[in-house]
This record gives structure tokens, C-alpha cells and sequence, in this order.
């Protein structure tokens, strides 16, 4: 939804690098040149970046990264791609670019009503998000309309563009070995999206929505509940694609012993 704004606002992306402005990616390599090639649009280098630096997620890059000895790095952190399109936008617009992640700023501002106008509710606080960005506050059904208000759209609209490119790239979106990417890529015209403290967003191309959130943060749960849900919903898995994605072993003494499963109360 944050990348609609920025569409809206003049940004000149396509294909995967607008995945990738749309993404809490893994920092594999080509996430990171994906991000440099965004700034690099707009004649900037990764020096400009403001998100919080670290190092990739993705755990073979991890090790490498490590091995390097290399220190974090704010384009290794999963939400760089984001920030680069954040960052292009302002060039374009005309933005100042230092002050890009406070509240106030024009595009902050543009993303906090894109927000309100496809979720259908105000945003109910401001806070600031692990990447440095505000994080603008919703509740779980504002998620899931805005969602499925994105899967349905007329691939024409910034909404739609925004929803295809997702689809289109899934991997770019999320990474390697991610059920996010699993998900797009098994079920037809579905968007997904994971975040920060449990959160799993789902839209559909009926226009449904569903948002997930698991009290405790524990990521352990979400994707079997999100899966379940979906069942729920009464979408067809004719695949197996919701059964292998919801599959979260319990392991003992390096064997699974166990599974994690949902439930009616």
C-alpha cells in the first residue's frame, strides 16, 4: 500500500525492482543490487539510505556475510528496497531527502492517506518501525481490506500494478525459502505478505481480505493459523500448496517430534 503512494507520487519502477520496493526481502545478493539499481535510477548511491543497518536474514548469505567479515549494512537490512524507493520517489518529486522518514514529510503524509483511502479507516497511531520508517497503525480488518482491495484490482490502477508485480515476483518479495513466496506462486491471483511480530497479510482476486496477527509475536503459529484461515475462507488447495506451507515441525534432539497445528475453540 506504501508503494501505490510512491507510484502515485511519480515513482518510475517496474517489474521486480517495484517488488522490491513492496518487500521485507531476505538481503540475498539480488536484493541488495536490486536496491543499489533503484537508487541508482535517481543518480544516488547506497550512502543515502537511512534504514537501520544490518545483516542479510537468509542464512547461507548470513554465513557469508559473517565469513567476509563484513558489519551491517543498511542495504543488507531487509526493508532497503523500501527505503531506495522512498528515496527515488523524493528525487522525483522534489522532496528533501534527509528528512524522508519523518512523519511530516510529504511522502509520509501521501502514504498515511493512500493507506486510509484502501484500508477504509484512519490511522490510529504512529510509531517508528525496526527499518527506521514510521509505522503507521491499523487494525487487523483495515489490513485485510486494504489487501484485498490491492488483489483486485484493475491491472491498470497503481493498485493493480502494485499486485501483479507481487505475483510476478514473488521471490523478489520476500526471498529464498520463504512460505510468502510459496504462497504467491502456488495459489492463482493471490497476494500475500509476512511482517514484523506475527503479522500475515492475504488478498484475493474476489476482493476478500485476510489479516493475521499472533499475540505474542511468535512466528511459530502464524503461517499454520494464516493457512488455516484460508481453509477456512474456503480456498480450494487443489495442490497441496496451504498444506505444505502451514507444515511447522516441533523438533527434539534434532527429529521432529511433533507439529504445530490450528484449531477450533
Amino acid at each position: 500500500m506504501q508503494t501505490v503512494a510512491m507510484l502515485r507520487a511519480g515513482l518510475k519502477l517496474t517489474d521486480e525492482l517495484l517488488t522490491l520496493a513492496s518487500a521485507s526481502h531476505n538481503g540475498e545478493d539480488f536484493h541488495r543490487e536490486g536496491a543499489r539499481r533503484i537508487l541508482a535510477t535517481v543518480g544516488l548511491e547506497e550512502s543515502a539510505l537511512q534504514n537501520t543497518p544490518d545483516i542479510p536474514g537468509y542464512e547461507p548469505a548470513k554465513q557469508e556475510w559473517l565469513a567476509a567479515g563484513r558489519e551491517p549494512s543498511s542495504v543488507a537490512q531487509n526493508c532497503s528496497g523500501k527505503h531506495a524507493a522512498m528515496l527515488a520517489t523524493c528525487v522525483i518529486a522534489g522532496w528533501d531527502l534527509k528528512t524522508y522518514r519523518d512523519p511530516s514529510h510529504p511522502l509520509q503524509q501521501l502514504m498515511a492517506q493512500t493507506l486510509t483511502e484502501l484500508t477504509g479507516e484512519a490511522i490510529s497511531a504512529i510509531g517508528i518501525d525496526g527499518c527506521g520508517a514510521p509505522v503507521m497503525a491499523l487494525s487487523p480488518l483495515g489490513l485485510a481490506r486494504g489487501f484485498g482491495t490491492l488483489a483486485a484490482a484493475d491491472p491498470e490502477s497503481d493498485e493493480g500494478r502494485v499486485a501483479d508485480s507481487m505475483r510476478q515476483h514473488p521471490l523478489w518479495l520476500s526471498g529464498t525459502g520463504r512460505d510468502v513466496a510459496e504462497l504467491i506462486s502456488g495459489v492463482p491471483g493471490l497476494i500475500a505478505k509476512d511482517g514484523a511480530e506475527a503479522v500475515y497479510a492475504v488478498g484475493l482476486p474476489d476482493g476478500r481480505g485476510l489479516a493475521v496477527k499472533i499475540a505474542d509475536g511468535s512466528h511459530r503459529a502464524r503461517t499454520v493459523v494464516t493457512m488455516a484461515a484460508l481453509r477456512a475462507m474456503g480456498l480450494e488447495d487443489p495442490d497441496g500448496v496451504l498444506a505444505k506451507v502451514a507444515d511447522e515441525p516441533v523438533m527434539g534432539h534434532g527429529e521432529r517430534v511433533g507439529a504445530v497445528e490450528a484449531f477450533d475453540l
